[in-house]
């Protein structure tokens, strides 16, 4: 891992807007990351200054230790869960392609 990835796993997690969310994997792919478990570690050890609370699971899942205040700064931004589980495809932020403004899908 060298500093020019956690710096763009760093931009891509910064961007993310409030009541939107990303999955590990979404993260990786934007951030040119080889893995999600590369992007956990990364939030894990550098990202406490980031909205990492908007950063969930594939499946909408938050992780389990810190479920509590995960679920409750999402709830905060408007992303509501239900059973712990966030809808994706109701939240999924959706960067504009290179060249385009606002979201798709």
């Amino acid at each position: 891992m060298n500093d020019e990835l956690v710096e763009r796993v760093r931009e891509v997690v910064r961007s993310i807007p409030a009541g939107r969310v990303l999955g590990y994997g979404d993260v990786a792919e934007l951030a040119g990351a080889p893995s999600p478990r590369l992007v956990g570690r990364i939030l894990a050890e550098d990202g406490a200054d980031l909205p990492w609370h908007r950063v969930l699971r594939a499946d909408g899942t938050v992780a389990s230790h810190l479920a509590g205040r995960q679920l409750e700064r999402l709830r905060a931004e408007g992303v509501l869960a239900r059973d712990r589980r966030v809808d994706m495809r109701q939240y999924r932020w959706r960067p504009a392609p290179p060249g385009q403004s606002g979201l798709w899908d």
